[in-house]
């Protein structure tokens, strides 16, 4: 099945997911083609970038097409996305414009817009990348915002490789400590991904108050219920590693502190400990470990497990660029 836009990956079904992670293999093997040749690509960066830019860029240039990096509030003019609205900020044009114009120059809008980490039911709405698909009339594809599905695939291409079969194998998603209340979207795109292919998940944070969005918590839920695999909320370090086959670390803010990082750091700090380090990765059935990065050593994870045999992490983020040039042509119903 072809897909105008590449949003999350909860409209991809599980096979859907797999034909694109063989393809991304077969552009491991042989990364350079001419499918993308005419065809130009706007990537839009509302906020910083390393990997997403990098391998986006590369990826569409490995094709054969034409990237155009925007930076809106920086080398582009200010977006507003509100309807209806007096435009007497600092915004110089409208959604509305930018998506039409945009939409006669490329053949494809990207976008990486985060919350704005005032209001959790405002932002969890994800409107600016919503704003892009109503008003654009070219595939739209999501470089992260509230979600990040280009690094679902990623992680799950890796997971494939190590694990083989991943069904009922043990995926431990664990918070990790932080100075700062991070966004939660790669937590929440980890915790679909892994349910989706069946995976027995295990969710361990500090306290309730880091949860997850109860959108994802349901979606892992109903998808663990449809493969046969289980979901665990744990709040308890040793018993969640305890012979976990992959475990994954990702720092989040607490969401009833959402917009008030002060009140929420006198909680997180008492929660150090949970940095991923040699003992934790003892009690696994010799897991592999990952993040997305970028990570601060020695606050989320001790030099020795990033520097260890089995930390897959710079193999996931290789694997973002395989992946995303599969979605694109996907998008396009190009093969290879």
């Amino acid at each position: 099945m072809m897909y105008k836009n590449f949003i999350n990956t909860e409209d991809w079904s599980k096979s859907e997911i797999e034909d694109l992670i063989d393809v991304a293999n077969q552009l491991k093997e042989s990364p350079f083609h001419q499918n993308f040749k005419n065809k130009s690509f706007a990537l839009l960066f509302l906020n910083p970038s390393m990997r997403t830019r990098t391998s986006f860029e590369l990826g569409i240039q490995q094709l054969g097409g034409t990237a155009i990096v925007l930076q809106p509030g920086k080398d582009a003019w200010g977006i507003e996305f509100e309807e209806g609205i007096v435009m007497n900020g600092d915004a110089e044009e409208h959604i509305k414009e930018v998506a039409a114009v945009l939409s006669t120059y490329v053949d494809a809008i990207a976008i990486r817009a985060f919350p704005k980490f005032q209001n959790w039911d405002y932002d969890k709405q994800d409107n600016v990348i919503k704003s892009f698909v109503k008003y654009s009339n070219v595939p739209i594809i999501n470089m992260e915002t509230i979600v990040h599905p280009c690094q679902e695939l990623a992680l799950m291409m890796t997971m494939k490789k190590h694990l083989g079969k991943v069904e009922n194998k043990k995926f431990l998603l664990t918070w990790t400590y932080h100075p700062k209340p991070l966004n939660t979207a790669v937590a929440n795109s980890a915790l679909s991904i892994a349910s989706k292919f069946g995976m027995d998940v295990t969710l361990l944070c500090p306290n309730k108050d880091y949860l997850l969005d109860k959108k994802y918590l349901k979606i892992a839920e109903e998808n663990c219920q449809q493969q046969g695999s289980t979901l665990t909320i744990s709040h308890d370090i040793e018993e969640s590693y305890n012979n976990a086959d992959f475990v994954y670390a990702k720092s989040w803010g607490a969401l009833p502190y959402y917009g008030n990082p002060e009140e929420e750091f006198k909680i997180r700090r008492q929660y150090a400990h949970f940095m991923v380090d040699e003992h934790k990765m003892s009690l696994t059935n010799q897991a592999k470990f990952s993040h997305c990065l970028p990570l601060r050593r020695n606050i989320k994870a001790t030099d020795a497990v990033m520097d260890s045999d089995y930390c897959v992490a710079i193999e996931e983020a290789e694997n973002r660029l395989h992946v995303q040039k599969a979605m694109m042509l996907n998008l396009f119903g190009e093969k290879i």
